[in-house]
């Protein structure tokens, strides 16, 4: 059986009631976009836990998770049980692949299908944190904005240098539309966001290193938690 694959997945979103104006912000779920690309396993073709360890850039054996509840892994840069693997019907639908590349292709459809000149994407999926319940939004990828906004240039309420802080847009995009997208039988893909701050903004100029949106788990601030039994997948 082949796996499933819509096709005509931008057609459908061609013929619905989206309108979009310059400045909007498109949020797309990742699993519409995984099946339009057919990235889908067959239950009966590999264990879940196999799959998990080939997707996953870096991953722990699941018995060192409380329970073996899950396989904790790093994939493209994010701390993400599962490497994004998740079941549906007899499948298991995988993260879009090449996700950069599959945002910036995305946000072009829609530019040229909308006619409209500035248009921000974000591709998103939903994960824990450590020490809370839940799920929340984050960004598997994003197409035409900056990722971090630099407010160590700005005051503060009091005249003050506000501190060093800089925002982290596309997760902060991602946490917003997954709330409205809803994570049960909502049928809701796909989230315009108008008024968005942010990001239409340029670039700062700052310290080369301070530039990078991801970090190494040897220079994250939480390198003292991430000093696991990582195992790397070749």
């Amino acid at each position: 059986m082949p796996p499933p694959r819509d096709n005509a997945f931008l057609k459908k979103i061609k013929k619905s009631k989206l309108t979009l104006a310059e400045h909007d912000v498109i949020a797309i779920s990742s699993k519409v976009v995984s099946i339009w690309q057919g990235r889908c396993v067959p239950h009966v073709r590999e264990e879940k836990d196999d799959l998990i360890k080939k997707e996953a850039d870096w991953y722990l054996e699941r018995d060192q998770t409380p329970g073996g509840a899950v396989i904790h892994t790093i994939k493209n840069n994010v701390l993400l049980p599962g490497a994004g693997v998740d079941p549906f019907g007899g499948w298991y639908v995988l993260l879009p692949q090449n996700p950069k590349e599959t945002a910036e292709e995305l946000l072009a459809w829609f530019k040229k299908a909308y006619d409209v000149k500035d248009l921000y994407l974000v591709i998103t999926d939903s994960k824990s944190a450590p020490l809370r319940r839940g799920v929340t939004g984050y960004a598997v990828s994003w197409a035409g904005f900056e990722p971090l906004f630099d407010n160590r240039h700005r005051k503060d309420l009091l005249g003050a240098d506000s501190g060093g802080s800089q925002v982290n847009v596309p997760d902060s995009l991602a946490a917003a539309a997954v709330l409205a997208m809803g994570e049960a039988n909502e049928q809701t893909p796909l989230v315009r966001m108008r008024g968005v701050p942010y990001v239409s903004e340029v670039r700062a100029k700052r310290e080369a290193r301070f530039n990078e949106f991801e970090i190494s788990k040897e220079e994250d601030m939480y390198a003292p938690f991430l000093k696991a039994n990582w195992k790397r997948n070749k």
